[in-house]
């Protein structure tokens, strides 16, 4: 025979608990699995931007700009990243673009230190 409906209602309450134990353990999974895809995400754009350069605008000299490397905090800036060809680009570009000393682009793109030739 089957089961009485005390015991029907004792076994669905029992499916019930375990299923909201099961969503509570794959929340908890999913959460963790987010913060280390954000946290991965946040890495490779410090990566990105450490790999990077930026020209900073010089107001006196418009024409002039100022090359520094990616992560500079002498020039904050959270937009208009360039990459190596970029830099070397400017560097044509600008024959007298000034270069940070405080943050040294020249090593990261392979050059010598400007005025040091």
């Amino acid at each position: 025979m089957g089961l009485s409906p005390e015991e029907r209602l004792e076994k669905h309450r029992t499916l019930r608990d375990w299923l909201v134990y099961q969503l509570r353990q794959e929340e908890r999974i999913v959460k963790a699995l987010e913060k280390e895809l954000d946290e991965q995400r946040r890495r490779q754009e410090v990566a990105r931007i450490e790999m990077s350069w930026k020209l900073q605008p010089n107001r006196a000299q418009p024409e002039q700009p100022m090359l520094h490397r990616g992560n500079c905090g002498l020039h904050k800036t959270a937009a208009g990243y360039i990459n190596k060809a970029e830099a070397f680009i400017a560097i044509e570009e600008f024959p007298q673009l000034e270069m940070c000393h405080i943050c040294a682009p020249w090593g990261s793109l392979g050059i010598e230190r400007p005025g040091a030739g």
